[in-house]
């Protein structure tokens, strides 16, 4: 097992490694703290507990007459202190097992149940060592490098000038990437640091590439800082960035704030949403550049949505939507005939106006900034898959909120916008347009339906499955013109529509 050591040369010190753990630290896992009286393991846990809640005030009563403290927080977590277990069979009774399966448990004396810790646990020994302290983290390989990432983000913000900023969890999406906001010690504003490591290849499915590249979703920050300057430079409001390690995938940016385009119901807010149409509009009025030079010897081509990237995706929905539903894979005729029919459909959009899109332009990732006058109250992020596509797809994608229902008024209204915007912009094909929204419409409806599955099943995310229906509401919606009646009729002798109508 290997092992991480870290000098803390005061109580300071001691903190903030807590509060970096709770950055690492998921659910299932069991953290034992070693170490004499006074050593800081009270300390530690004390400031690990406070990252997760978000609350420096939380109070952190010591176990040790109640041998257990449980807290309901952002991932459940209970504190165990076992100085005074008379034998380890007793550690059922204090109901660690379920509190591991639940969240994370942190231990202290955990020499006292040695052998009932699961093995896979993480191990911090903690010694006095002059004026500070030593701590030696041992783990799994794995989760020690869940640890070792906190510690280099950590250290990225001490180069960059945010030593001892106060780091606290943001989110994290459906992909690797996740984000913290950053206090720094100064007390300035607030940033956002994104933790994006380099996607790891996947099982080759087509021509010698994995999934990630056929459908070119971004491996690394590069297109991200591409995009972003670009964004800015058109006079976009996308996040400035002030720090930035291509090689780790760590940027430091901008925060934009916390208000989106939902009310505190989670409700659609229609002035938000048809300003959102309106800055669509004059991004696609307006050409893009596809090659963006990030570095004197890093360029970004921003790729094509082409048929490859397309058909990939349309295939979550036989790979993992179908079997899920029936219990057994999809036939290799109903694969076949699946595949040519969005050939055909792939086929019409030879016609189609192409330009950057920003591939998920719905309410996870708009900011709405109420101070600012005109689109400058669009702040933008999370464009790292942007591609030079049917521009149809980004208007699908918001009209189609695949978060929040949108109710058919809204949609009408945030159409009516954008193609008023676009017609007064010069030369707009609608009829074209609006047979394109309907087939992008459905491209990114098939590959949803097959995401929310493989994020339930592969990646242990049930929750997206909540937005099954809705998804499967807005395909039909898409499947009503008369452009795509043979994936229409496909899904119709399939029982797609049928199963997911009646539900």
């Amino acid at each position: 097992m290997l092992a991480i050591e870290r000098h803390l040369a005061d109580e300071a010190a001691t903190i903030e490694l807590g509060e970096d753990l709770a950055l690492a630290l998921k659910p299932g896992d069991c953290v034992a703290l070693s170490g004499d009286l006074g050593a800081g393991k009270s300390t530690l846990a004390r400031a690990f507990l406070r990252a997760v809640a978000d609350d420096d005030s939380l109070e952190v009563p010591s176990p040790t007459f109640t041998l257990v403290q449980s807290y309901d927080l952002r991932i459940p977590a209970a504190h165990f202190d076992l100085y005074r277990l008379a034998d380890s069979s007793e550690l059922d009774e204090l109901g660690f097992d379920e509190a591991l399966s639940q969240g994370i448990c942190l231990v202290e004396w955990p020499e006292r149940a040695d052998d009932a810790l699961p093995s896979s646990r993480i191990t911090l020994s903690i010694t006095h060592e002059k004026d500070g302290r030593r701590v030696e983290i041992s783990a799994p390989d794995a989760t020690l490098q869940r640890i070792a990432r906190t510690l280099a983000i950590r250290a990225f913000l001490d180069t960059n000038g945010h030593s001892k900023a106060r780091r606290r969890h943001l989110s994290g999406d459906a992909s690797i990437r996740a984000y913290e906001r950053i206090y720094p010690a100064d007390g300035s504003v607030s940033r956002i640091l994104m933790d994006s490591p380099r996607h790891k290849p996947g099982p080759i499915l087509q021509d010698g590439k994995y999934y990630q590249q056929l459908a070119h979703i971004a491996e690394d920050v590069v297109p991200f800082v591409a995009v972003d300057q670009m964004l800015i430079a058109r006079g976009f409001a996308a996040p400035e960035i002030f720090a930035r390690d291509l090689d780790q995938g760590i940027l430091l940016i901008e925060d934009l704030g916390s208000d989106g385009v939902l009310d505190a119901d989670g409700e659609p807010i229609d002035e938000r949403y048809i300003e959102s149409a309106r800055l669509l509009a004059r991004l696609h009025a307006e050409r893009s550049e596809a090659e963006i030079s990030v570095e004197p010897t890093v360029i970004h081509r921003i790729p094509d949505f082409d048929r490859t990237a397309m058909k990939i995706e349309t295939r979550l929905l036989t790979d993992w939507y179908l079997p899920w539903k029936r219990g057994a894979p999809a036939s290799d005729d109903e694969k076949r005939e699946y595949g040519e029919i969005w050939d055909g459909l792939i086929d019409l959009l030879q016609t189609s106006e192409t330009n950057l899109l920003l591939r998920d332009f719905h309410s996870p990732n708009i900011i709405w900034r109420g101070d600012r006058e005109g689109l400058d109250r669009i702040g933008l992020i999370d464009f790292q898959d942007a591609m030079i596509g049917p521009t149809a797809y980004d208007v699908a994608s918001l009209v189609q909120d695949a978060r929040v229902t949108i109710a058919p008024s809204l949609a009408s209204r945030m159409m009516e916008i954008y193609l008023a915007e676009r017609r007064a912009s010069g030369s707009f094909d609608e009829a074209t347009f609006l047979r394109d929204w309907h087939l992008m419409s459905a491209q990114r409806n098939c590959k949803l339906v097959g995401i929310w599955v493989r994020l339930m099943q592969r990646d242990g995310k049930p929750g997206y499955m909540k937005h099954m229906p809705r998804t499967f509401a807005y395909l039909q919606a898409a499947l009503s013109h008369e452009s795509l009646k043979p994936l229409h009729d496909w899904c119709m002798k399939t029982g797609i529509l049928v199963s997911e109508s009646a539900n």
